[in-house]
């Protein structure tokens, strides 16, 4: 998208390299519109206003796509320094002194393992990744109906076209939202991470501007949505204090 070309333009092409495969949206879908719809609000320059729900839109939906959107843009920002960010330089993956986070996902690793931060942002985007690419969790029909004829909200088309064969698009599981907010929760994690131990890399490769929009632009969606706890924000509440008080 334009955003991307912008990111690639102001980052020179170190930032073509991603840290795992991007995460497409299927163009032509309703949920393309809506990162279109996002793109385009984000150029405004009002982040605040920017990440508010579009009237008449399924929230789960504008989650679903800005998590995408937010994962694909880490995935970006990592892979420009995964080069300084090894088992030697950060042999625990922590933000600063304080805070040091061990790995779990409940299913393969249930106890929580301590590790590099590379083995752990490695396995955090794994992990993330699979969850988008889980059709039951992030369905990518949502929203439209399948028919042909009808590229709009999927209820819409049924009553415009009651004789449509088609059903509509598949609901949201009911564990969506939990399973949003631990994804947003760990993807926090890996830009606390880059803040706290690797900002002089950044700054070397002058891409704090990138970093910092799209960070206040990630924290802008969560605080919108009352997504992350702020006991888990703490790594980098000053930061969050600053961006916000910029924007008052």
């Amino acid at each position: 998208g334009k955003l991307e070309m912008l990111l690639l333009l102001l980052s020179g092409s170190r930032s073509s390299k991603t840290f795992k495969p991007k995460k497409n949206i299927p163009e032509g879908s309703h949920q393309y519109e809506l990162l279109k719809h996002a793109e385009a609000t984000l150029g405004s320059g009002n982040l605040r206003q920017a990440v508010m729900l579009p009237e008449g839109e399924d929230l789960n939906e504008w989650i679903a796509v800005n998590t995408v959107d937010f994962f694909n843009q880490i995935n970006m920002l990592y892979g420009t320094i995964t080069e300084f960010c090894t088992e030697s330089s950060c042999p625990v993956m922590s933000a600063g002194p304080r805070y040091e986070y061990h790995w779990a996902d409940g299913t393969n690793i249930k106890k929580p393992i301590k590790c590099s931060a590379p083995k752990y942002i490695d396995y955090l985007m794994t992990w993330v990744q699979d969850q988008l690419d889980d059709e039951t969790l992030f369905p990518s029909k949502i929203g439209g109906c399948s028919c042909v004829h009808w590229d709009g909200p999927s209820w819409l088309c049924h009553t415009l076209i009651p004789a449509c064969p088609y059903l509509p698009g598949v609901p949201f599981p009911k564990n969506f939202m939990s399973v949003a907010k631990t994804i947003l929760k760990r993807l926090f994690r890996v830009y606390a991470h880059i803040y706290h131990q690797h900002f002089d890399s950044v700054m070397r490769l002058q891409e704090e501007a990138h970093l910092n929009t799209s960070f206040k632009h990630f924290i802008f969606f969560v605080q919108e949505f009352s997504l992350i706890d702020r006991r888990e924000l703490a790594p980098l509440h000053e930061l969050i204090e600053k961006l916000g008080s910029k924007d008052r």
